[in-house]
């Protein structure tokens, strides 16, 4: 049952990934669109892509989430409610340990992954407890769950992304807004290129002999968790290929 068509969903860093795919299934299901992300040459290409595709309307803002006043002028700039924010802008910076890391990749990090999840959350939610409805669905990854040497500040990032969706769902208690999370394992999208500094022979060794998640993959379960009947509230999906266990433990046929 399509429980989704006619609703209005925000979905942050939406040009490519997770994102890009995520919007491409919500429109599909009927849901009006409000794409952020930083390149707006992208925005507008999709913008064009899903109205025509799937005859819904789509409203884009191209700006940093890192940036308080801009995602204060982006959720004033809206008209009409917002059902469902999928924050799903995100990234991880280098892979180098605790004593040798660069400040800025960690600045980058905690101010995409944590802060500007928090900003938009802080700001479209009051809407949603005022109506009494709506869904936050927070983008993790596994890295939430267990940490791993060279990811000091990601996996610290996300597991702030699960202890905010957590406190969240508690500050909510009591009204009809669900809050979700959703945490990838390995997927196949721009994330090692941009962790590498766009060096796409490092990045693709990450993937080398596995099958890896791809943003469909990912894509469906966010549909799937949004499109759950009015009281049900899933807070967490884990999602690995299946030649992952665990953040370290990486089966590669070569």
């Amino acid at each position: 049952m399509n429980r989704l068509k006619g609703k209005t969903a925000i979905v942050t860093g939406a040009t490519a990934g997770i994102g890009y795919k995520t919007a491409d299934l919500l429109a599909e299901q009927g849901v009006n669109l409000i794409l952020t992300g930083r390149r707006a040459n992208l925005l507008q290409e999709i913008k064009k892509e899903f109205e025509v595709g799937y005859s819904v309307n789509v409203q884009i803002a191209s700006f940093d989430v890192q940036d308080p006043k801009a995602c204060e002028d982006f959720v004033e700039s809206l008209s009409g409610a917002v059902d469902i924010l999928v924050n799903n802008a995100g990234l991880a910076k280098g892979t180098d340990p605790v004593f040798d890391a660069d400040l800025d990749d960690w600045n980058t990090m905690i101010d995409t992954n944590v802060k500007g999840l928090l900003y938009l959350s802080r700001l479209i939610i009051p809407q949603m407890k005022e109506r009494n409805t709506g869904h936050i669905i927070n983008i993790g990854s596994t890295a939430g769950h267990e940490s791993y040497a060279g990811g000091v500040v990601y996996s610290a990032t996300k597991h702030a992304v699960k202890a905010i969706t957590e406190s969240t769902k508690k500050d909510l208690h009591g009204t009809n807004v669900r809050v979700s999370m959703v945490s990838p394992g390995l997927v196949e999208t721009e994330f090692s290129e941009v962790r590498f500094d766009g060096d796409k022979k490092k990045a693709a060794s990450v993937y080398k002999g596995i099958d890896p998640l791809v943003a469909q993959d990912i894509a469906e379960i966010i549909v799937f968790v949004a499109n759950r009947p009015a009281h049900v509230n899933i807070m967490d999906t884990i999602i690995y290929p299946v030649a992952q266990s665990s953040a370290t433990m990486v089966h590669r046929n070569e």
